[in-house]
């Protein structure tokens, strides 16, 4: 009977070539997150109504199933909605969330969308949250500027207001020794009576002064 004498059979030289090969062909590496999921919460943001130039921001979460995940990078299509609270490169373990908020600054009346799209290394390479806000043309603001004659002795100036519906005067300003106020905190549509009192050194205070009207046109 004739014995065969079995050589050892060294692998590694033909690992090492076979990596070459690949590397030469240009071929992307092993995905080691084929079974991950990015999934974004809620799914998408919706912001409502909010004035041109001011701002309204939500919250929201990215979380990492199935494994870890690195998220590389995040835009936005709309430069109305932006991305805040959350510094990317991010890597989130299995089972976990990282919160991130979205800030929406209408530039014009009218609705407005986008997406906000994240990369990263999961089986789901670009996950998007579509985002919306109509944006409004802000309503026009009114003031009323009182001023008064001074009044001998006196060293500072109260004012009180009082809206048609409201049984008694508010005092709205104390303590100032201007001949002047302007009341900024009015609203649409109501009618309001000022009064001013003078106050001595000695604290003491005099009766109200002529009673001011004004209305507040409704735009």
């Amino acid at each position: 009977m004739k014995r065969f004498r079995l050589h050892p059979i060294w692998l590694a030289p033909a690992i090492g070539c076979l990596l070459a090969l690949t590397a030469c062909q240009g071929l992307a590496p092993a995905n080691n997150n084929a079974s991950t999921t990015l999934s974004i919460s809620p799914a998408s943001l919706s912001f409502g109504t909010a004035n041109v130039g001011a701002s309204a921001t939500l919250s929201a979460s990215l979380m990492a199933t199935g494994g870890t995940i690195t998220v590389s990078s995040a835009t936005s299509s709309s430069g109305e909605f932006t991305l805040s609270g959350i510094t990317l490169p991010a890597t989130i373990s299995t089972g976990q969330s990282a919160p991130f908020t979205v800030t929406f600054t209408p530039n014009a009346a009218g609705a407005a969308s986008a997406n906000l799209i994240f990369l990263s290394n999961a089986s789901n390479p670009s996950a998007a949250q579509p985002l919306n806000g109509t944006g409004q043309a802000q309503a026009q603001s009114h003031s009323v500027g009182l001023s008064w004659n001074p009044s001998n002795g006196a060293v500072s100036y109260n004012v009180y207001r009082k809206a048609s519906t409201d049984p008694n005067y508010t005092q709205i300003d104390s303590g100032e020794g201007e001949t002047s106020y302007t009341d900024n905190s009015v609203s649409l549509g109501v009618t309001y009576d000022y009064a001013v009192t003078a106050v001595s050194a000695e604290d003491q205070e005099s009766g109200y002064s002529n009673i001011a009207e004004a209305v507040i046109p409704n735009d």
